[in-house]
Formats: C-alpha cells, structure tokens, sequence
C-alpha cells in the first residue's frame, strides 16, 4: 500500500498541528523531514512555496497548508467537518498577529522598532483572549478539545519557551494548566520523535 508522504519539520509548529491531526486521526502517512536550509527537489517540486508542511496523497492531490491538512484529517472528528467563524476566527488571529508578535518576541534583533518586552505584550493580547476562554471551561471553545485547541497549542507553546521563568509566573493560570496538558500528552509526544534528514 503506497502511504501519503507528510513533508515535515519537527520543530515547526505548522507542522507539529498538521502531525497530530493526521495521528489523532489514525492515518499512517511517510514522514520526510527536511532542512529548511537544503529543502529536497522532490518536495519543490510538488509545492514550489517551499514551506511545511506538504502532504502529498497516494493520488497525486497536494495539500501543502497545515489547516488544510487538520480538516482533512479530522472530517468529522472534533468537531472539524467545518469551522465556524468563532473557530475560524480564533485561528486566523493565532496565525497572523500572534505568529507575527511571537517571530518579534523570539527574534527582538530582526524587529527593533519595539523592545522584546513590547513585542511580548503584543503577544500577550491574544494570550489573556485564550486566558479568558480557558476562564469558563477547561478547552477553548468548551468542556472537550477540538480542532482550535490543536491548532493554536504549538504557538502558544512556542511563545512560552521564549522566556519560561516569565510565562510560569505571569497572571495565566488556565492558559499554563492548558499548555501543560497538551505539552505532556501522549499525542504530541508521540509526534516529536527525532528523525533523520530526507534528503531525496
């Protein structure tokens, strides 16, 4: 049986959501990890934009965005056979103005018109939304996970790690209780395998 081959990269946050839909999910796809630096001609090839994630299917169908990849994966599970504007919402703010404040926050020298302080508080907008989400039930949009919880979780988790002496004590109870649930869940532990280089 040919499997469809997911182009990844283990450390990106795209590509961690588009994993574990594809794991929650139960479909077995080939794994290519690839340098960022040397990405391999094959994956070019099929998604000339040059970013991860790329799925390729078995019947030669590209799906090379990594909220495409989650609604394919996850059609009528968690809620996924469609977005409402809440959902749809809550993830484009996650993927523009709080991607761009966490690349700032990360990379203060790449960003000087703002002090990485102000770059966090950019950030941090979005952060007490998801805080007073987590305020009234235990996942964003309700007492069970859905597709929003994994798509926004690896930024988020990314965001933390920037400084964690902060994040542990800054006024974000629910969000760190959240964070730390999916941080030691089997799932995404079980998508953070190290794995060798593609090259093909």
């Amino acid at each position: 049986m040919t499997l469809p081959i997911l182009y990844s990269y283990r450390r990106c946050p795209y590509a961690m959501r588009a994993r574990m839909a594809l794991k929650l999910a139960n479909i077995q796809v080939e794994i290519r990890e690839v340098s960022l630096r040397d990405k391999p001609s094959l994956m070019l090839q099929v998604s000339p934009k040059g970013t991860v994630p790329v799925l390729v299917l078995p019947d030669g169908k590209v799906i090379d965005e990594s909220l495409d990849i989650m609604l394919f994966a996850l059609l009528n599970q968690l809620s996924a056979g469609h977005l409402d504007e809440v959902s749809r919402g809550l993830i484009t703010e996650n993927d523009t103005s709080f991607k761009r404040a966490l690349d700032a926050y990360k990379y203060p020298e790449r960003y000087p018109q703002k002090s990485q302080i102000g770059h966090r508080a950019d950030g941090e907008v979005f952060l007490q939304k998801l805080e007073d989400l987590l305020q009234q039930h235990a996942y964003l949009l309700g007492t069970t996970e859905s597709l929003v919880d994994m798509a926004i979780f690896p930024f988020v988790r990314q965001f933390a790690a920037v400084d964690g002496a902060w994040f542990e004590n800054a006024h974000y109870a629910k969000l760190r209780a959240w964070l730390k649930g999916w941080t030691e869940s089997e799932l995404f532990n079980s998508i953070m395998e190290k794995r060798p280089t593609y090259t093909g």
